[in-house]
């Protein structure tokens, strides 16, 4: 099942989407400038492969709903996601802000 849906953060609008597949969740929230995901976030590849993207994303591992996601520390964030002042340790709650 795939669940998008919108949540509000310091009144600001994000778009959290989960997708069920067996045994495991895929976890997200975006805004129009960059997300957070869970431990599926490949941070590696978007540094390398997909740089020139500019793509503003940070990952947190051992998570398994929106809410956890939201509370825990940024274990890797991208390069662009860095230049956005998005650090690892920041919250996802955090994170999302800062890519408002």
């Amino acid at each position: 099942m795939i669940t998008v849906k919108p949540i509000i953060i310091d009144n600001y609008p994000f778009m959290a989407i989960s997708v069920q597949l067996p045994k495991t969740n895929l976890l997200a929230v975006a805004s129009d400038k960059g997300y957070i995901m869970c431990g599926a976030l490949d941070v590696m590849l978007l540094n390398e492969k997909l740089q020139d993207r500019g793509i503003i994303a940070g990952r947190a591992v051992g998570v398994r709903t929106i809410e956890q996601l939201l509370e825990a520390p940024l274990e890797s964030v991208t390069i662009a996601a860095e230049e956005a002042g998005i650090t690892v340790g920041m919250t996802g709650k955090e994170a999302l802000l800062k890519m408002r």
